[in-house]
């Protein structure tokens, strides 16, 4: 659901130019229920963030990599934003505004803080990125989130602030997944078609807007 806006249109037009008989069926939504739909053969191809489990049937092209980051509300780090130690402590100070562990990448995200007995107070669980944006750019506490959370929330870019994790880092990879020996080369075909439009829509125009992602957030 992170490539509705842009990536997705701009693949489907392609694959229509080039399989002119086929039908397409497009299902939007978290990784986890993909990945479902995958397995009962409700859908032929997912593109989704890996989820930390690959089965013996499962085709899998790695399409980009991106670190998780925090998002905190525009200017409250004041020159404590280069500092790790400083944002840190702010931060301990702010409410988190949680990515709900109903879905795996706030599963994935408490798991991260757990390990690195990081506690935090939060006071909202949301699983939808412009909802989260929207709180962080109000000033009602910071998140964890990816750039391409950050990217889709365009609205409220302007009054928030993008920092590393003031503490271990966490990335994750995206990947196309298929059944495996089912479709021939075509995911491996659709992995190299997506790779470039990612780079252009994506990749680029975030790396512009925050530059420290540069070879943090990357096509694979």
């Amino acid at each position: 659901e992170d490539f509705d806006a842009d990536v997705t249109p701009r693949l489907l037009g392609d694959m229509a130019e080039q399989l002119k008989s086929c039908q397409f069926l497009f299902e939007s939504g978290p990784s986890h229920q993909l990945f479902d739909l995958l397995e009962t053969r409700a859908l032929d191809v997912i593109v989704g963030s890996d989820i930390g489990s690959t089965a013996d049937w499962m085709e899998v092209h790695p399409l980009m990599e991106e670190p998780l980051v925090a998002a905190v509300p525009k200017g409250v780090l004041g020159n404590a934003i280069d500092d790790p130690k400083l944002v840190a402590r702010k931060l301990r100070r702010l409410p988190l505004v949680q990515y709900t562990t109903r879905h795996h990448m706030g599963r994935m995200i408490a798991a991260h803080l757990a390990r690195q007995n990081v506690t935090l107070t939060g006071r909202f669980e949301m699983g939808g990125y412009h909802a989260i944006m929207a709180m962080v750019a109000a000033g009602e506490g910071w998140s964890i989130l990816t750039p391409l959370g950050f990217l889709r929330a365009a609205r409220f870019r302007d009054q928030v602030d993008l920092v590393p994790l003031p503490f271990a880092p966490l990335s994750r990879t995206i990947s196309l997944t298929a059944r495996r020996g089912v479709l021939g080369e075509m995911p491996a075909q659709m992995a190299d078609r997506l790779r470039p439009v990612l780079q252009e829509l994506i990749v680029d125009p975030t790396v512009d807007r925050v530059p420290w992602l540069k070879g943090q957030m990357r096509v694979i």
